[in-house]
């Protein structure tokens, strides 16, 4: 019988995000009995850069809940946009100070992790191998593995390991 609460992701999403990287951990996650809320920064549907269109549970500013992960997809202009998000910032930086599960794959572990929270120094991570000099240059130890897994902190490299990445997440919360 289990007793335990059931475990929680929040996805973060805005217009731009890559399609996979946002399907993938959204399916993995529900199908494993995750509770996932999907949030935007605004209060419409989300465009994927492929064409995906994700209808969001909530805007961003309406989210006041923990989950056991925050989950950041990439595709460029997402994490351009999630980087530049004040509350995106503080969320990222709050989850991380509580050793919760940070999760972000592409761009995101380079603009949002690196620069825009700064907590990927000293840490081993991974991402979109086009931005590995971000990652360095924010003190991270870059791997050229597809998934890696520091502590709390789950980075991966693209839309190529977003069912890896989704999978790492799912045996982080669930076994």
């Amino acid at each position: 019988m289990k007793n335990e609460k059931q475990k929680t992701a929040l996805v973060i999403l805005s217009d731009g995000f890559e399609d996979i990287e946002a399907v993938a951990p959204i399916d993995v996650l529900t199908r494993s009995g995750v509770a996932v809320t999907i949030a935007s920064l605004g209060d419409d549907n989300v465009a994927g850069a492929y064409g995906t269109t994700i209808v969001p549970h909530k805007s961003l500013e309406l989210v006041n809940d923990r989950y056991d992960a925050i989950v950041l997809p990439g595709g460029k202009k997402n994490a351009e946009t999630l980087a530049a998000h004040p509350k995106v910032r503080q969320m990222i930086l709050e989850q991380h100070k509580q050793g919760r599960i940070v999760a972000a794959i592409c761009a995101s572990p380079s603009h949002v992790l690196a620069e825009a929270a700064g907590i990927l120094k000293g840490r081993r991570a991974t991402g979109d191998p086009s931005f590995n000099d971000r990652l360095k240059s924010a003190g991270a130890i870059v791997t050229k593995e597809r998934v890696t897994v520091d502590g709390n902190i789950i980075t991966a490299t693209g839309p190529g390991s977003a069912l890896f990445f989704a999978l790492q997440i799912t045996e982080e919360l669930v076994g």
